[in-house]
């Protein structure tokens, strides 16, 4: 399997733990949105630390679930304000 493709499959595997965690915190359920809304919340959750200026005092993996889960709580959140 190639460097990229491994690659992916961590960065999917990610943001669906992502959207999990997130669903645990806000409410929700299916694994399509699980992935969908972690997957998101990954590039969210990196944009708005970015923006911040803030750094997770984490490393490798972990850091990047965290900033995951952080974009998908943020991305559900907007999600339920647009729909009402």
């Amino acid at each position: 399997m190639s460097a990229e493709v491994t690659s992916l499959i961590i960065f999917l595997l990610t943001g669906l733990a992502a959207g999990w965690i997130a669903s645990l915190v806000l409410g929700g359920k299916g694994l399509v949105r699980y992935l969908v809304v972690g997957v998101i919340g990954g590039l969210v959750g990196g944009y708005v630390l970015k923006l911040a200026h803030a750094t997770l005092p984490l490393q490798g993996w972990l850091n990047d679930l965290v900033t995951a889960v952080i974009g998908a709580i943020i991305v559900i959140i907007i999600a339920r304000i647009v729909a009402k």
